[in-house]
């Protein structure tokens, strides 16, 4: 009992100081453009809310350690005006921000914040994590090979193996379309078609007559879908020529976050969420959520707000994270990449979460998601400790 006592007041002695954590929240999206169907939108806000929330949550714990958390943010209509806003809080000695950006924008604030460590909350792009290797950047959210390679998994277990791929005209599309290519030649599966949708009829009303012609090709299992706007994907379920499960980004979709996950404790979190946004928690917001509670249990452990400690602590096995999907959450040392479990919902249910049962790797079973130590370029933590 005196030894528990004596380090609860070395503890305290160590936090006696108060310690304020300023953390930039930098947003900007580009305008998506007309689509062909009634696309539900994302929430304008969609990732800011989630770091809210996390704030909220950190300063419950660290009012008892005297620290005060804080959100700062960088966001306008204009890039170059939502960089220079990002400029000027990194001017005011900002050191720790949550990107939720595009991916070149990401890399230009990563090449002029050389002091400091960004969370990419904004960008699945998969360079990111393979050939670009940003070296004072972690992701939260999931990139889309890990995406498609949990979709893969599922669809092997049950044996949906031969793919129809549509694909919408977009980078963005096709970068999704890439990732599921390469989870088929992963798991063994045998794409029997390759379409890109490029029409610009009014699908509200003509889905019925266009979608089973152009879904007519070899006999498939499964109808995989790269649209990630919403362009087109909501009209191809039960419209396809053959009557086949839809899965990709319509249908059965694989998510960082959806509103039906809910065990472990992730019910509270929901319901909390919706009281704080008025709304569901997506991905967007999950990602922002992990990335301020991150740098918040880096900060307890360390008592301090040093961005190159707070970032080597990361990639260590020593952070500890919990993100409510069952599994300690930790950053990958080659890329940054926070392994997670993925989910597999459907607009109104949650079907399964991979990695599957079977699927084995030599670490850990999450890294059979998305791109392993041997096939990326990227070595954060040796740049870290060289640092």
């Amino acid at each position: 009992m005196l030894a528990l006592c004596a380090a609860t007041l070395v503890a305290q002695r160590s936090y006696a100081e108060p310690l304020e954590v300023r953390i930039g929240y930098v947003a900007w999206a580009p305008d998506p453009g007309p689509v062909l169907s009634n696309v539900i939108p994302e929430p304008t806000d969609a990732g800011l809310r989630g770091a809210e929330l996390a704030i909220v949550d950190n300063n419950t714990t660290g009012r008892f350690l005297k620290h005060d958390y804080q959100l700062l943010t960088a966001s306008e209509p204009e890039l170059s005006a939502t960089l220079d806003a990002a400029r000027a809080l990194h001017a005011d000695g900002v050191r720790l921000f949550i990107g939720n950006l595009p991916a070149s924008a990401l890399s230009t604030l990563s090449a002029e914040f050389g002091d400091s460590l960004l969370f990419n909350a904004g960008s699945y792009d998969d360079a990111l994590r393979t050939t670009q290797c940003l070296p004072n950047v972690l992701h939260t959210l999931p990139s889309r090979a890990m995406l498609a390679d949990a979709l893969g998994q599922f669809l092997l277990s049950r044996k949906l193996k031969r793919w129809l791929l549509i694909s919408g005209p977009t980078e963005e599309d096709q970068a999704y379309a890439a990732a599921l290519k390469r989870a088929a030649q992963r798991y063994g599966m045998r794409i029997v078609a390759e379409k890109q949708w490029s029409f610009d009829t009014d699908l509200r009303r003509a889905a019925q007559a266009e979608v089973p012609l152009f879904t007519q090709t070899d006999e498939y299992d499964v109808v995989l879908v790269a649209d990630e706007r919403g362009d087109f994907g909501e009209y191809i379920p039960y419209n396809t020529w053959y009557p086949r499960p839809v899965a990709g980004t319509q249908g059965l979709t694989p998510v960082g976050w959806h509103k039906t996950i809910e065990t472990y404790g992730a019910a509270q979190l929901q319901k909390r969420f919706e009281a704080h946004a008025g709304r569901w928690m997506n991905s967007l917001d999950f990602a922002s959520w992990l990335a301020v509670r991150s740098i918040g249990a880096a900060v307890t452990t360390l008592n301090s707000t040093d961005a190159d400690a707070i970032a080597a602590l990361s990639v260590s096995d020593r952070l500890p994270m919990d993100g409510f999907k069952g599994r300690k959450l930790s950053y990958r040392t080659w890329s940054g990449q926070l392994r997670q479990p993925i989910a597999l919902v459907q607009p109104r249910a949650l079907v399964t979460t991979s990695p599957q049962d079977g699927f084995l790797h030599p670490g850990t079973d999450l890294d059979t998601l998305g791109y392993d130590e041997p096939e990326s370029q990227c070595r954060i933590a040796e740049h870290l400790n060289k640092s």
